[in-house]
């Protein structure tokens, strides 16, 4: 086991990494720079094999150990920042008006670039590993389209593992659950169909504003009274869009939103409970609605075995009372889902401390967590494809 004071000088190294990435923010799959300073990196390493050009700006760089022929796991760090204005006030802080690293993978890109030096210069693990660098995490659409790039087939990967810092769990801590880790994500439209006119004449008008409001409040009971309280749905109305003016009811009013769920089935009943509801209530005021409703990342789920694994490695890095095993599941959600079901996979939270939260203007990437990062990402790999 490689004890954290073995990256003592790693972390001083990827901790400059970290800032340098974190002043240079880049958006979705235009990740030019970042992944130019990225690829740079990886070739001094003295790696095997380095692919550019994954999914536009993905990279993909593999390892082979000294200790024999055996599977290759996949190691995954995603890249990409946020459209946010930053508010953290640090020496490091953005260098773009209006983009910052406001969750933190500046700092598992910076991570997973330590194990990599790490793993390149001690080989001590049979088989190989793929560090995998993901562009458009937040897009939702970067880890799908690198898996239908091919990269799991074309390096052989047997088993992928993720990681991600977690604010509320402290520094040298982990957390992790078995099954659903993430939620699934769909989003929605409801354009409600009024009959404008002048607002001083609103009985010779179907209001599709109040309308909307009424939709907005009918559809705050779907979970409340329709879904069992056990169970995890959420549905947030995040727009409400009309083209009026002060003396003018519009024509139509639409409403957006989103829907977060941990089982399928809880899928399935907010599609057709968000068109019967807001259908009701629009024809009961004489109007009427279009709908529209998108599946997006399904709910990311750990594989048992591959959940012990990661369990049994955080252990060892920082002992059994700092992993908590049965980390509720959030209702965010992670690209990295197709990652794990194109092949077995586990994802893990690590302490970032009590900072400002993720997609905070507040936020930055706590630097104390880095060489935490790196022991997991080594001890992983050594334990993972030991001789």
């Amino acid at each position: 086991m490689r004890a954290i004071e073995t990256f003592e000088e790693l972390q001083v190294e990827a901790t400059s990494w970290r800032r340098h990435l974190h002043q240079y923010p880049e958006l979705d799959y235009r990740l030019t720079e970042t992944a130019k300073f990225v690829a740079q990196k990886l070739k001094s390493f003295g790696l095997d094999e380095l692919e550019t050009g994954v999914a536009e700006t993905g990279i993909v760089a593999l390892v082979r150990g000294h200790l024999g022929d055996g599977p290759t796991i996949g190691l995954r760090a995603d890249m990409d920042a946020l459209p946010i204005l930053e508010a953290s006030n640090r020496p490091w802080s953005s260098m773009t008006e209006g983009l910052m690293h406001g969750c933190g993978h500046d700092g598992h890109t910076a991570m997973l670039l330590g194990a990599a030096k790490y793993l390149a210069m001690t080989r001590n693990f049979k088989g190989s590993v793929a560090l995998i660098f993901q562009p458009a995490e937040e897009d939702g659409r970067g880890a799908q389209r690198m898996v239908q790039e091919g990269i799991m087939d074309r390096y052989d990967i047997s088993r992928v593992f993720g990681l991600h810092n977690e604010p509320g769990v402290d520094v040298g801590k982990f957390a992790i659950c078995y099954g659903t880790i993430f939620a699934a994500l769909d989003e929605f439209d409801i354009i409600v169909k009024g009959r404008g006119g002048h607002a001083a004449e609103p009985h010779r008008n179907v209001d599709p504003i109040v309308i909307s409001a009424q939709i907005v409040l009918g559809l705050q009971t779907l979970v409340s009274r329709g879904t069992d309280p056990l169970q995890s749905l959420v549905i947030s109305v995040t727009s409400l869009t009309a083209n009026g003016a002060y003396n003018i009811i519009p024509e139509t009013v639409k409403i957006s939103g989103t829907v977060r769920s941990l089982k399928e089935n809880l899928r399935d009943f907010a599609e057709q409970n968000l068109f019967r509801a807001a259908a009701a209530i629009a024809r009961g005021f004489g109007g009427d609605i279009e709908f529209k409703y998108r599946r997006y990342e399904p709910v990311t789920e750990n594989n048992p075995d591959e959940t012990t694994l990661a369990i049994g490695v955080a252990r060892k890095v920082v002992g059994a009372n700092a992993v908590d095993e049965k980390f509720a599941p959030s209702m965010g959600t992670e690209d990295f889902c197709y990652m794990a079901r194109a092949r077995p996979g586990a994802y893990i939270l690590i302490g970032n401390g009590q900072t400002a939260s993720l997609h905070s203007p507040a936020y930055d990437f706590n630097d104390d967590a880095i060489p935490y990062g790196i022991a997991y990402w080594v001890n992983l790999v050594e334990t993972v494809l030991a001789p």
